[in-house]
């Protein structure tokens, strides 16, 4: 976990946050992410925080006015940052490229989306603790992942649908289905099922001739 925690750091440093935190800060946000992605915001205490970051409790409450206040400023810039520009910029590539086949497509993003969840999973853990519990965290993840890719998904299906590839129902239908099915092997990939020594080729190509031919058996 903290190599996974210390990549998403970096990541966020990279982008510019480094110059706006002070090195308590660091250290404060460092120890909050870790705690959070392992106990959960409600049973981790600020005291706590404090501990691990080597900081007075009260250095905690100079900067953040509540234990919230530190848990928006770890889980907003990764919304605005990461979920959106930095991740549009790892994933664009993927949403712009030509494929052949829907098949082509999906195995793009399986990889590329199961690459960034393993090396951010602490942040992603508390994102997806939280956000049931959190309107802000609601707000923010509607504002800015379902604008940056639902018309461009949309729009890749349609022209399947086209191509007659894919069964004719609506295209919104059709992506919740996808979503929720490749999510569903990342989530339990990432977070539930971490110990099982996954074959990641193997359970990519499955999800994938899951979501083209369903539970049907092959004629």
């Amino acid at each position: 976990m903290a190599e996974e925690m210390e990549q998403w750091l970096a990541s966020l440093l990279r982008l510019g946050e480094a110059e706006k935190m002070t090195d308590k800060q660091i250290k404060i946000i460092q120890a909050a992410v870790e705690i959070f992605a392992e106990k959960g915001y409600a049973a981790t205490s600020t005291s706590e925080i404090a501990e691990k970051a080597g900081v007075a409790e009260g250095t905690i409450f100079r900067h953040y006015k509540t234990k919230k206040d530190l848990l928006l400023s770890i889980v907003a810039p990764m919304m605005s940052k990461l979920v959106g520009p930095f991740l549009m910029k790892d994933f664009q590539k993927v949403l712009d490229a030509e494929y052949d086949h829907f098949e082509d497509f999906l195995r793009a993003v399986l990889n590329n989306r199961l690459e960034f969840a393993v090396k951010h999973a602490p942040v992603l853990k508390i994102l997806l603790h939280e956000i049931p519990f959190h309107p802000e965290l609601q707000a923010q993840f509607k504002a800015q992942l379902f604008p940056l890719v639902a018309d461009r998904l949309v729009r890749i299906i349609s022209h399947f649908q086209a191509k007659g590839e894919l069964v004719q129902m609506p295209p919104s239908a059709l992506l919740r289905l996808v979503v929720t099915t490749c999510a569903g092997y990342i989530l339990m990939r990432t977070f539930l099922f971490r110990e099982v020594a996954w074959n990641d080729e193997e359970e990519i190509e499955r999800t994938i001739q899951f979501v083209m031919h369903g539970l049907e058996p092959p004629v």
